[in-house]
């Protein structure tokens, strides 16, 4: 009986431990989460705007986000977000009420129409300041490969100092 107690103990120490397990899934916030978190321990923020009917949106979320090195990048660099680009939740944000007025199926949120500016494509990556201020938003599918140098030019920072075109030269993956 003590041999049980002390192995289920053990096992739930490493599992809480941050030795890759929790840090292999991304830990997605709620996009108020997310700007709550930044306004006190300042990070960027990457939003994930989707659809339930997207099915790259779905490969993404299969073959890019459940990749370790993806997740373990982007739960150290940024607050990540999940938004569906079609909810029906009201949404407060640098103070204004972001709501979806559409009727019917495949009616964008207001709030997605903002962090696209329009352009609507789902999947999209929307990167945000630690101030909530808008870099930019890549839409389309990404594989880990593909996804890594626009996660580090944004998540440490070189989009400050470089532009993307001098960023590439440079880079060399590890994904």
């Amino acid at each position: 009986m003590k041999g049980i107690i002390l192995t289920a103990l053990a096992m739930l120490v490493i599992g809480f431990s941050g030795n890759g397990q929790g840090q292999d899934r991304i830990r997605w916030y709620t996009f108020e989460e997310a700007i709550e978190l930044a306004s006190s321990n300042p990070r960027r923020i990457l939003v994930d705007v989707y659809t339930d009917w997207c099915g790259f949106c779905k490969r993404m979320d299969a073959e890019t986000f459940k990749n370790p090195d993806v997740a373990r990048y982007i739960n150290r660099n940024f607050y990540p977000v999940k938004f569906n680009a079609e909810t029906r939740d009201t949404i407060i944000f640098q103070g204004y009420t972001f709501v979806n007025e559409g009727e019917g199926r495949r009616s964008a949120h207001q709030l997605s129409i903002a962090l696209l500016q329009g352009r609507m494509s789902y999947p999209s990556i929307v990167y945000l300041t630690e101030k909530a201020e808008l870099l930019t938003a890549v839409p389309g599918f990404m594989t880990p490969e593909r996804i890594e140098p626009i996660l580090r030019f944004f998540g440490e920072g070189h989009y400050e100092t470089k532009s993307w075109e001098d960023y590439q030269e440079t880079f060399t993956g590890s994904f």
